[in-house]
């Protein structure tokens, strides 16, 4: 099995799991009694009220100087490249929907990892979150980060290989604009 086709399949296993996992807490916060339901209610009225239950994303710095990544929904990619930058971390991020990609040759590739297990990747699945270590982007240096897909599992999606993938690259210099393309890996 290639490495992207396992990194796909960790992904969508990654996502199922943590909608497992809120439907969990959801329960036990109801098993709890009438008190902590009221106290979970008042905790989650100020983001109901802004139309979402959680933000799109969060970028928070790591102890090990790492910046941690956890996306929810595939939106605002601008704001998330200002707040990692914000983290030392100059990356361009896409989000597509499924079945395309941007067109290949959006810039220099170093040859550098750029997402991967190893310990000499930029970038890091790790549970339920990307982990990006800036200190492994060059000066000039910006990481590439196309999303594809949707981040909610459907009914229409359950039938699909892919729920979401997301390619990554290191690009050395000015960074080409995405030209949208069909992909084969849906």
């Amino acid at each position: 099995m290639r490495f992207e086709e396992h990194l796909l399949m960790d992904l969508k296993a990654e996502i199922a799991a943590r909608n497992v996992r809120r439907r969990r807490i959801a329960r036990r916060l109801y098993a709890g009694g009438a008190v902590a339901a009221l106290a979970a209610a008042a905790a989650f009225a100020v983001p109901s009220l802004a139309g979402t239950e959680s933000p799109a994303y969060a970028v928070t710095k790591n102890a090990d100087g790492t910046v941690r990544v956890e996306i929810n929904e595939f939106e605002d990619a601008d704001q998330l490249e200002r707040d990692l930058r914000e983290e030392g971390v100059t990356a361009d991020v896409t989000y597509l929907p499924s079945g395309k990609e941007c067109k290949p040759g959006r810039g220099k590739t170093t040859g550098q990892v750029a997402m991967g297990p190893g310990s000499d990747a930029v970038a890091r699945m790790r549970d339920g979150g990307l982990d990006i270590d800036p200190r492994r982007i060059g000066k000039g240096q910006t990481l590439v980060m196309e999303f594809a897909g949707t981040a909610e599992e459907t009914a229409e999606t359950k039938k699909q290989k892919t729920l979401w993938s997301l390619t990554a690259s290191l690009i050395t210099g000015r960074v080409g604009p995405c030209v949208v393309v069909d992909t084969p890996r849906w």
